[in-house]
């Protein structure tokens, strides 16, 4: 779930920080009436929240307590690692980003391995390259299960392409723009009709999506080669990315909003932007942000280029947990098949399970707020040929800074080779820290 983040940021930052603190002694027991009480740390968007009814009721002795719903990664994480570090404050079940994985692999002796309590045996249930990220590098220790997947695709405004003259059907839409140079020329047709809204919402979601795509298509890997050695400023990839996403600035169709920032949460309300990159996940971060008077005004179109993959979680147990055998049969159970078409049904995670890509409930389903869109035939078509892409020890931090880099060029603040340097230099401080 790379990349979901707050939909009222703000509020959203400061509620998650004050139940963090309030609730830092992680998992325990409600006094006196034997129920175990599991909790569940977060970010982002799970759609989790009628599994865990479901589980209650078929485990009458347990509670489940969900913190950090909606919170940002940025702010999550550090939280955990700290937890973690201490021995102390973590929930029985922890959610872990793809992009984080390896830093917390590191440190396997923070996890219950899972391998030891008859995960094996669940191994067909997930994407192969899935269950391999979850292991530890001697293959001797599963951290984590995973949750979900990334497919890609664009999300588009359909009035506001009316608005400017161009197709509204998805089908005729996804013609548009074969290629992200395609994009561009889309953009600047639509930038020439004066709609009042830009093309794209901002620089960063755009870049994200070209570089995992790119990678994913060439060397397999971002920031870091797979021997751990930082490649920002080596890997083709990464650069091609970059030089794409200044072609879109240069061309003037970026809103210039940043990320999950106050100001891109209002642009969503106020129709400010017509596409938005848009892994399977963002769905329903659209729907929340634009609300619902934007029902029926947004569809799903295929992404330039060649498919691509951005976004996917796990769940882990910590050994600091007191109810490690009660958290353990939890995370089984929100990471199965069906456990995986409930959040997709929720929130829109495609799910990383075989069973639950080929099921009818995902390959038949359709999102009545993206006008009906088939978002299960679009999303999980090309799910099983994902090519995942390789994510280092500090790939949140080096991807921070690259994404800083690229933003001060959106704003005007840097030329494009100004904020290539920045990247580089900033990256390389990033993770030498």
């Amino acid at each position: 779930m790379t990349g979901i983040f707050p939909r009222r940021r703000l509020a959203a930052l400061l509620a998650t920080t004050a139940l963090l603190g309030a609730t830092a002694c992680g998992g325990g027991d409600a006094p006196g009436d034997g129920t175990v009480t599991l909790t569940v740390d977060v970010f982002g968007q799970f759609g989790y929240d009628a599994l865990y009814k479901e589980y209650m009721a078929s485990h009458p002795g347990v509670k489940i307590v969900e913190r950090g719903t909606g919170s940002n990664l940025d702010e999550y994480s550090p939280k955990l690692t700290q937890w973690l570090a201490a021995g102390k404050g973590a929930g029985d079940v922890v959610a872990i980003e793809e992009g984080l994985l390896v830093e917390y692999k590191a440190n396997p002796q923070n996890f219950v391995n899972l391998l030891d309590h008859g995960a094996a045996d669940l191994r067909g249930n997930f994407l192969e390259w899935k269950w391999n990220q979850g292991l530890t590098a001697d293959g001797k220790q599963l951290i984590g299960l995973g949750t979900d997947v990334g497919g890609i695709a664009m999300c588009y405004r359909k009035d506001l392409f009316a608005k400017a003259g161009l197709p509204t059907e998805r089908d005729e839409v996804s013609k548009l723009w074969p290629t992200w140079q395609d994009y561009v020329a889309v953009g600047e047709q639509f930038t020439a009709k004066n709609t009042g809204a830009s093309f794209l919402d901002g620089a960063t979601n755009t870049f994200n999506t070209i570089l995992l795509q790119t990678a994913g298509n060439t060397t397999g890997y971002s920031y870091y080669d797979t021997s751990d050695n930082l490649v920002v400023d080596s890997n083709p990839a990464v650069r091609q990315a970059y030089d794409t996403t200044m072609d879109i600035i240069d061309s003037g169709l970026s809103g210039k909003y940043g990320s999950w920032s106050e100001e891109w949460v209002a642009a969503f309300k106020q129709s400010k932007f017509a596409t938005i990159a848009c892994p399977s996940w963002m769905t329903g971060v659209i729907e929340g942000n634009a609300g619902e008077g934007a029902k029926g005004k947004w569809d799903i179109a295929q992404v330039p280029g060649n498919g691509g993959n951005w976004g996917g979680s796990f769940l882990a147990v910590p050994k600091q947990s007191k109810h490690q055998a009660e958290a353990i049969e939890l995370a089984k159970f929100l990471t199965s098949a069906k456990g995986q078409i409930g959040a997709f049904n929720a929130k829109g995670t495609l799910p990383s399970s075989p069973q639950a890509l080929d099921d009818p409930a995902i390959t038949d389903s359709t999102n009545a707020y993206f006008s009906g869109a088939p978002v299960g035939k679009i999303f999980s078509a090309g799910a099983k040929s994902l090519k995942p892409v390789y994510m280092g020890p500090k790939n949140q931090a080096v991807r921070t800074e690259v994404e800083n880099a690229v933003r001060t060029v959106d704003l005007g603040q840097r030329s494009p080779e100004q904020g290539w340097t920045d990247a580089v230099t900033n990256a390389k401080k990033a993770a030498a820290k």
